[in-house]
């Protein structure tokens, strides 16, 4: 795309446009810029390896916008912070259809200077003793917009008289270390600071712990929404990384807080910060997940297909799950004794698997610590099979997810992660109803640091390696579009997707910087699944995310199942050559690049 085409595009409000013009402005001084826009917000994240110059940034960001000016855009919000960091050490609006406001070398004074004003608007110049300079901010605050029919604006200098303006906006310092600006009742022109340094210090100096939503709450959802934006683009997760921003121009102008609540507020955060310094996040952990496909031990329905030396079944990939702090597999199979099977059997295309209680100690040994049990075969033995299914796998300290309605967590490293697991029946969570699958991913978010979705759907067989963008079907059956839900619940604030469901390997994506695997294939099938061909190619996918759970890197180790189904290290690697070449194919403009040795990386932009 030409540089002519891109100046078009940003014109137009395109957030990928504006975010590569302001990379261009900022990365000579290397600073890497993140955009996103809610409405008639752009919110930009700043990150370099020092802390990004407040003034100079908002220098260029303010002429670049300006030259632009992009009519959806009323306000830029602008978050500066260190690389690994995860709270903006400063943070500034600007709004782009109003006035300037400037703060003078004095503390504590507004100045107004109008700028571009039409002949509707009331306007009047200002005399100063030498020229205002732009605000310049040193300490991490908090800024809020107000229109008010008339405002009073104090000037130090004593000869100079108070003045006034007309529906006019004018920026004020609400939160600072120092404490509360607000401007006063025109009749005393007075600011009023309440001193709550002790208290918000600690906001910028610590990593607050995984129930950030309550803080969100306390200051009015003064935060960027979590949803995305809906281009492809890398967006910060800003929503549960950092505990104080913006506040939200409609949030703002709906709010009218008493002096009382004000106290209340305080007093709750000062709580939370007590609470954050108990169980803190360390913003440099890397969490470490190995995730498998289809697992299937073996069935004694309708009759015994179970190996006789049962602890050889996991004794070449044991070493490939070691290691992790996550150990995850999709367990396609039941883990009951209850007689009675829902399926007709004597159909080649009907199966029901059935797999002794006692093979729930096979899967601890293997090193298993979360299976989904979403999938079309944990019914097979009715609801009782089902149950009995979660109860055997949790006796062991594994634990189940996909039970309808319900999320998962397990804290690693002082990260509380959420799972929850879909498929394509109305018995589990239905990936089919994507409000109730966005209602969870919500209801999560307010609990977990990351999200971690398990979805088992999609065609089946070699006929079934590509993925596209629309709804598949297997002998009839609407197995959902797996590209539209995974990207669907990543805009709402899911932070990784792993597949199953096709018994083949399936491409992978980077979406909004978190990592999509559409199908990990078949990992174990003793006498139950085809491992011919390419249904034969497995893997055990290795990954490290960070504590917003954005990915950081990753491994394809690849796997090979024998004609039983046992699964076996591949030498030969088929599996990467194969989901290498089907993520060129599929997502031909994805930032995840995959190299020879099965390494999983970002693209360089």
């Amino acid at each position: 795309m030409s540089q002519k085409e891109i100046l078009t595009r940003a014109k137009q409000g395109d957030t990928t446009a504006i975010e590569f013009l302001i990379n261009q402005a900022l990365n000579n001084i290397g600073i890497q810029a993140r955009a996103n826009t809610q409405k008639n917000n752009l919110h930009l994240l700043l990150e370099a390896s020092e802390l990004p110059d407040q003034q100079t940034c908002i220098i260029a960001i303010h002429q670049e916008m300006k030259a632009l000016r992009v009519p959806s855009i009323d306000f830029v919000n602008i978050y500066g912070r260190r690389l690994g960091h995860t709270i903006p050490e400063w943070t500034e609006v600007i709004e782009l259809h109003q006035p300037t406001i400037y703060y003078p070398a004095g503390v504590g004074t507004i100045w107004w200077q109008p700028e571009n004003t039409n002949s509707s608007q009331k306007s009047f110049t200002l005399t100063l003793p030498y020229p205002p300079k732009k605000v310049t901010l040193h300490t991490s605050e908090i800024t809020q917009k107000k229109r008010k029919e008339e405002v009073d604006i104090s000037v130090i200098y004593p000869n100079q008289p108070p003045r006034k303006k007309s529906n006019l906006a004018i920026t004020e310092k609400i939160f600072s270390p120092y404490g509360i600006k607000k401007q006063s009742s025109n009749k005393s022109n007075k600011f009023i600071w309440l001193l709550v340094s002790i208290m918000l210090v600690p906001i910028f100096t610590i990593v607050v712990d995984s129930k950030t939503s309550r803080l969100n709450t306390i200051i009015s959802n003064i935060f960027l929404p979590h949803k995305k934006s809906h281009l492809k683009t890398s967006v910060a997760k800003v929503s549960k990384s950092v505990s104080a921003t913006i506040s939200t121009r409609k949030n703002i102008q709906n709010s009218q807080t008493t002096p009382t609540q004000n106290q209340l507020n305080l007093s709750e955060i000062a709580e939370f910060i007590l609470s954050s310094i108990k169980s803190p996040i360390n913003p440099e952990a890397r969490i470490t997940i190995k995730a498998v496909g289809d697992i299937i031990p073996g069935t004694n329905y309708p009759k015994n297909k179970l190996h006789p030396r049962k602890k050889e079944l996991f004794a070449s990939v044991k070493p490939l799950l070691q290691n992790a702090d996550i150990v995850f597999g999709n367990f396609e199979s039941t883990l009951t004794s209850y007689p009675n099977s829902r399926k007709k059997m004597g159909s080649g295309r009907v199966f029901a698997f059935r797999t002794p209680p006692d093979y729930r100690h096979l899967l601890k040994d293997a090193g298993f610590n979360v299976l989904s049990v979403a999938n079309n075969h944990s019914f097979d033995f009715f609801k009782k099979g089902f149950e009995d299914t979660i109860a055997n796998i949790q006796t062991t300290g594994i634990q189940a997810v996909g039970e309808k309605g319900k999320i998962v967590y397990r804290k690693v490293k002082g990260i509380n992660i959420g799972f929850i697991a879909f498929s394509n029946y109305n018995y589990h969570n239905s990936m089919l109803n994507l409000k109730s699958a966005k209602k969870l991913v919500k209801e999560a978010d307010k609990n977990a640091d990351i999200i971690v979705i398990s979805v088992h759907g999609g065609a089946e067989g070699t006929r079934a390696l590509r993925i596209k963008n629309k709804t598949e079907y297997f002998f009839g059956e609407n197995r959902g579009n797996k590209v539209l839900f995974a990207h669907k619940l990543i805009d709402e604030g899911a932070d990784l997707i792993l597949g199953h469901g096709p018994h083949v390997p399936r491409a992978m994506e980077i979406y909004q910087g978190k990592l999509i695997a559409y199908s990990l294939g078949n990992f174990m099938g003793y006498r139950t699944l085809s491992s011919k061909g390419k249904l034969g190619y497995s893997l055990v996918l290795e990954l490290d995310i960070n504590s917003r759970g954005d990915f950081v890197s990753g491994k394809i180790l690849p796997v090979r199942l024998n004609s039983k189904g046992i699964p076996y290290y591949d030498k030969r690697g088929r599996s990467i050559k194969l989901i290498k070449e089907l993520t060129q194919k599929d997502f031909p403009k994805t930032m995840l690049e995959i190299n020879s040795k099965g390494e999983i990386t970002r693209k360089k932009e």
